[in-house]
């Protein structure tokens, strides 16, 4: 059905993309041998010769309107670079940053977002942004832009750019190198767009115009850039990135750990150009010890939470490996490489990666390629092995924006011979998965179907999974289906799925408003989100019948988005359950207190959100909620507090508390989750970030202080400093654990 769907939509859909075609805008490019000086004052020579591209359309607050600040975009190139200059227009010099951090916020800030569509795929692009304050971020974004997720900033790599703020406007300048691409070689043409948020202006503006209930980075909406001349493979691309670090810990939990440990290590990474699409990234020894660490949540659900990949080996083109089927439905995720279960404590423990190997990109405009390798040392003070890791990935595009996916996954035990007769671990696990993917040339329609079964010892029924998700939206409405189903014996052990033996049904649906009269309202948006889930009785359970109601979920919501870019949501939530295992929601309860299995509840809540706006000096967001809870009540606020001391940084506050009474013999819990944290920039080069989260649900007060010095493009120089304390009564704030790092790395280009 979903073949023939797509079918349809494309035998009904122009090809808005078309080179030559004289609806979509487009600039020509021209190619130079003059180097330029990247300091914002537009004084080269081929710049006057340049073919701008202006008269940006207004997304925000209304889209009707051309922009009021007017925004000119200049491009040229050399055998080696792409130069983009950027003129934005305002009403004076007074814009606005949080700090001198590279990868800043899109909102609350003056900035401009140059994106890169260079396989003319309509599916994945890269971004470079700068502010007028010269500081610099850039991203990937995968599935066509047209989710909040397909924007991943924590891609790093090689480029600069500079800017320069006059009377009533800014000039930035970028110098791309070609070599941190990945294109076709002999391209005639790439797509492109550009958005600005102007600050004084309060408004959001785009080259090729988008409506305001789109993501400016919908790569549905782009124009084209022609190159004078087609492009060539830039010439050898190889990259060397080594480190060493040096750090004293100490385990105060550890009896057996009686003074400080001292470690020194070395590795490093390697990014190898095998052609212009195709690169090769090879890690030994990789060390991560400079990622921030997860902010922390107080979790009140049954299942397991999921953070986000940070670590750099992990990000480029994740969305080969990490984009199959749904969040809640992950088949390869990238963060269980890298951590051992403790067979004792059954606790999650780091487990060193001794190398890695991976090979992503396009091999030609039409088909995309994946291949991971990475080798785990053995834990033999827990009895565990190491294990190897391969992923194998294709994405081949069919019809205009549409494409069809397959993965391999496998998980293998190796060095048998250290876990000393233990057998508490899988030898191997295995997964296959194959996906359709829809994306419509007229931006209406996406979704996708999944197909994944997993491969286990003593493991062969209902060890697969399906998935599928149909989205249709134009201007007023958003409709959204999704079903989905995951047998008892679907084990991706390398995957995310916490929750299994179920049949989900989800209908979502949404209407938006668009006042016409002068007030202070953009758009509000009425909707509901709804989530039924059927036990499908393969667990044994002798709770519920099979195929019969195991939860409902019902969220009607009203969205508000102001003018001033501040944004009101109301919602409520009623929710109706039975538990197939005993349950504490506080996670604090002593003496085996729970709610039994087999307990039937319903319960509802109300609540709202509040996002101030962040163009303030101070901001704040709050979402306070209340209601009945299983079979008692909860009460909770949680938000943030930021106040910004431009341009050095800012000081931010956030929190989450809740009060849950249930009914005897439960104690009354009262869940504190605090989080001051301090971001200086003393420089565009020297950072300083520290911050505290005192968890009072896991008994533990963290503090983690990181210094930043990028004294070349990436590479830096980074002193970490972490320590963990218990929080219960009487404990004295005694020290669980304590490190210092020192870590050096530094970008070769051979």
């Amino acid at each position: 059905m979903l073949f023939l769907l797509v079918g349809t939509l494309y035998s009904h859909a122009q090809n808005f993309n078309e080179v030559g075609n004289s609806n979509i805008p487009f600039i020509h490019l021209k190619k130079v041998s003059q180097q330029i000086v990247l300091d914002g004052v537009l004084d080269e020579t081929f710049w006057a010769e340049a073919m701008p591209a202006g008269n940006f359309a207004q997304t925000f607050p209304t889209d009707s309107i051309n922009a009021i600040g007017p925004t000119q975009v200049m491009m040229a190139y050399t055998e080696q670079h792409l130069y983009v200059a950027l003129k934005c227009y305002s009403k004076s010099g007074q814009f606005i940053t949080p700090s001198l951090r590279r990868d800043y916020d899109f909102f609350g800030n003056d900035n401009i977002t140059l994106l890169l569509d260079t396989y003319n795929d309509m599916n994945s692009a890269l971004a470079f942004g700068v502010n007028p304050f010269g500081v610099r971020r850039e991203a990937t974004i995968a599935n066509g832009g047209q989710q909040g997720g397909d924007f991943d900033e924590s891609w790093d790599n090689k480029w600069d750019g500079a800017a320069k703020i006059y009377d009533t406007y800014w000039i930035a300048e970028m110098a791309i190198p070609f070599k941190t691409l990945r294109y076709t070689a002999g391209s005639k043409s790439w797509r492109f767009n550009v958005y600005r948020y102007d600050t004084q202006n309060n408004e959001i503006s785009t080259w090729i115009k988008i409506p305001q209930n789109r993501f400016v980075m919908d790569l549905g909406f782009m124009g084209n850039m022609i190159w004078e001349e087609p492009l060539e493979k830039p010439g050898k691309n190889i990259s060397l990135i080594p480190y060493v670090t040096s750090s004293f810990n100490r385990d105060f939990e550890n009896e057996q750990q009686e003074t400080t440990q001292r470690d020194f290590n070395f590795g490093g990474d390697a990014k190898i150009g095998l052609t212009s699409g195709l690169n090769l990234d090879l890690t030994f020894n990789p060390d991560f010890s400079q990622v921030e660490v997860d902010e922390q949540v107080t979790n009140l659900e049954r299942f397991e939470i999921q953070f986000p990949e940070r670590r750099q080996f992990f990000l480029e083109n994740a969305d080969l490996f990490g984009s199959f089927a749904a969040n809640r439905l992950n088949p390869f995720f990238s963060r269980r490489i890298g951590v051992a279960i403790d067979t004792a404590t059954g606790q999650n423990i780091q487990n060193t990666i001794l190398y890695g190997a991976r090979l992503s990109g396009k091999l030609n405009d039409r088909l995309r390629v994946g291949l991971l390798n990475t080798q785990t040392a053995k834990q033999e003070e827990n009895g565990m092995p190491g294990f190897n890791y391969t992923v194998a990935t294709a994405e081949q595009k069919v019809f205009e924006r549409s494409g069809i996916a397959f993965m391999f996954v496998n998980k293998e035990a190796t060095n048998h011979n250290y876990t000393n007769g233990h057998r508490n671990f899988n030898e191997y696990n295995r997964l296959l998965g194959l996906e359709y993917r829809l994306a419509s040339n007229d931006n209406k329609w996406i979704g996708k179907s999944s197909f994944l079964k997993t491969f286990t010892p003593g493991i062969e029924d209902n060890d697969f999974s399906h998935f599928t998700q149909l989205i249709y939206t134009d201007r007023k409405y958003r409709f959204e289906w999704v079903h989905l189903y995951i047998g008892n014996g679907y084990n991706p052990e390398v995957g995310f799925a916490p929750r299994k033996d179920f049949f989900l049904i989800s209908p979502e649906a949404s209407i938006n408003f668009y006042p016409k009269q002068q007030n202070n309202l953009s758009r509000h948006t009425l909707g509901f989100d709804a989530s039924v889930f059927y036990n499908l009785g393969q667990d044994g359970n002798e709770i519920i019948d099979n195929w019969a109601l195991e939860e409902l979920n019902f969220e009607p919501f009203w969205d508000f988005r102001f003018k001033n870019s501040s944004n009101l949501r109301w919602q409520a939530s009623y929710t109706e359950l039975t538990l197939l295992n005993d349950f504490d929601p506080t996670r604090i309860q002593t003496n085996g207190v729970v709610l039994p299995r087999g307990s039937n509840y319903d319960f509802i809540s109300f609540g709202f959100q509040y996002r101030s706006d962040k163009r303030k000096i101070f901001n704040y967001q709050i979402e306070p909620s209340i209601g009945s809870f299983y079979n008692g009540f909860r009460a909770g606020i949680e938000g943030s507090f930021t106040y910004r001391y431009q341009p050095y940084g800012f000081i931010s506050l956030d929190y989450t508390y809740n009060h849950i009474r249930l009914d005897a013999p439960f104690e009354t819990a009262n869940l504190w989750l605090v989080g001051p944290r301090i971001d200086f920039t003393f420089t565009k080069k020297l950072f300083l970030t520290t911050f505290i989260q005192y968890n009072n649900q896991l008994d533990n007060l963290n503090v983690n202080a990181r210094f930043q010095w990028r004294f070349k493009p990436v590479s830096d120089f980074f002193i970490v400093y972490t320590d963990n304390y218990f929080t219960e009564p009487f404990s004295q704030f005694g020290s669980r654990n304590r490190a210092i790092v020192g870590k050096f790395t530094y970008w070769f280009n051979l």
